[in-house]
């Protein structure tokens, strides 16, 4: 089986990364004995993006590989010609689990200590490179934003709290341990916010909370529009955030320009040449400035409605 779909924009990945996790157990089912994806991606450069696929547990595990967008395309003209036989050689392997954990630091609250504001990312990348943008950049926007909190002559009323959370890529891990062992105080979470969509520049601020909570917070952001950041509509979340959605924790993003977040994104392109040290200090204070305003302001944000189920 063949996937040839063409991610054109930045939005399209949510559309199409079912094909990547779920394709290759549908397609083993339907008979297949190997799966082709082209890359998700909106350039590759020859250079194929990978990503988590998940092998059901009633599903044969046939073969699957992602291609580069060339390749793709180069297949589909031959496809067209006439029918083709493709050899597909793989060194990849499945390792067992190994013991991970965690990075927790945090600023203790004035006032409020056992109020939390949680600013995360996530350690791990995928092997082909250096995850410099996914999520290196993340880790170090996070742990500057509270480092500049932690230098302030008066901490800030609520506990800040930096997570650097392990093993998202494939599992969920660190998401799930961290909800798990805080599972008695995340009623206290009072927002969280997770920074992995690269380092561009920093162009708006996003919540997902209840009603009224864009006009609580849109004071204490002001000194964001010097670096022309506005709050707008929208959503927010992270994935190592999703195992708190059951205590409807306001969701706070502070959000990038993605354009061309997906040229590397999951490749070997994603090296550290591609960040600009301007852009990263940039996310670094908006997001400073998003969670002190979140653990100093006197009221905290209206937690969210539950989300729909999905099936």
């Amino acid at each position: 089986v063949f996937f040839n779909h063409t991610m054109s924009a930045p939005a399209d990945y949510g559309k199409f990364v079912e094909m990547r996790s779920h394709g290759p157990s549908a397609s083993g089912r339907a008979g297949a004995v190997a799966v082709l994806l082209r890359s998700l991606a909106t350039a590759s450069f020859r250079s194929p993006h990978t990503g988590l696929t998940i092998y059901d547990a009633d599903a044969p595990r046939v073969p699957a590989a992602a291609v580069s967008t060339e390749d793709a395309d180069l297949l589909h003209r031959l496809l067209q010609r006439g029918p083709v036989r493709v050899r597909i050689a793989l060194g990849c392997r499945m390792l067992p689990d190994a013991d991970s954990a965690n990075v927790i630091g945090e600023v203790r609250g004035r006032e409020k200590p056992d109020e939390v504001v949680l600013i995360g990312a996530h350690l791990d990348s995928w092997d082909l490179a250096q995850g410099a943008n996914d999520d290196g950049a993340g880790v170090a926007m996070v742990m500057e934003a509270g480092r500049l909190i932690a230098s302030l002559q008066q901490r800030p009323r609520r506990t800040l709290r930096v997570v650097l959370f392990m093993n998202e890529e494939n599992g969920l891990a660190g998401g799930k341990g961290y909800a798990a062992a805080h599972q008695a105080e995340l009623g206290r979470h009072v927002a969280a916010l997770e920074a992995d969509s690269g380092a561009d520049r920093p162009l708006s601020v996003r919540l997902r909370t209840g009603e009224g909570g864009n006009a609580m917070l849109a004071p204490w952001l002001l000194p964001l529009e010097s670096l022309a950041i506005h709050l707008e509509e929208g959503d927010a979340g992270g994935a190592d955030l999703t195992p708190m959605d059951g205590a409807l924790v306001p969701l706070v993003s502070v959000h990038p320009d993605v354009t061309h977040y997906f040229d590397i994104h999951h490749s070997a392109a994603d090296t550290l040449d591609k960040i600009d040290p301007e852009n990263l200090a940039k996310n670094a204070a908006a997001i400073a400035v998003v969670a002190y305003a979140l653990a100093e302001m006197p009221a905290t944000l209206p937690r969210p409605a539950a989300r729909p189920a999905t099936h």
